[in-house]
């Protein structure tokens, strides 16, 4: 059991319900939720056959961890296919793009925050 550090109150615990957060449609074949904390956040993307996330880099280390379905990365050159059950790890910085084989659901972590993800304002996918 992991207990509250020193510091932490009651009111920095937050439970977010993934069914309870708005879909948000970035395109008409990518859709997402974001939970976010101070210094992380939380993506579940639903992305159709055939979505091309194109070529892009941002200082956020990423996590995709997908859930069901498949995505082909292209990172530094390299072809990597992440299936379900399997973890992708990109570092800060690194020029990525990714293609959904099938349509694909898969939860990524940020860390920093997308920022532009987080004003409401900014529907791009990168």
């Amino acid at each position: 059991m992991r207990y509250p550090q020193a510091g932490m109150t009651q009111t920095s615990v937050r439970l977010h319900r993934w069914d309870e957060i708005a879909l948000e449609k970035v395109t008409e074949m990518l859709s997402r939720k974001i939970v976010s904390g101070d210094r992380e956040m939380m993506v579940q993307s639903y992305v159709k056959r055939g979505c091309l996330v194109p070529m892009h880099a941002h200082e956020s280390e990423q996590m995709t961890y997908v859930l069901h379905g498949a995505l082909k990365f292209l990172v530094g050159g390299e072809e990597i296919t992440v299936r379900e059950g399997e973890v992708l790890h990109i570092p800060a910085g690194i020029q990525h793009q990714a293609e959904a084989l099938e349509d694909t659901f898969d939860l990524d972590v940020f860390s920093p925050l997308r920022l532009g993800w987080l004003s409401g304002g900014d529907s791009q996918v990168i």
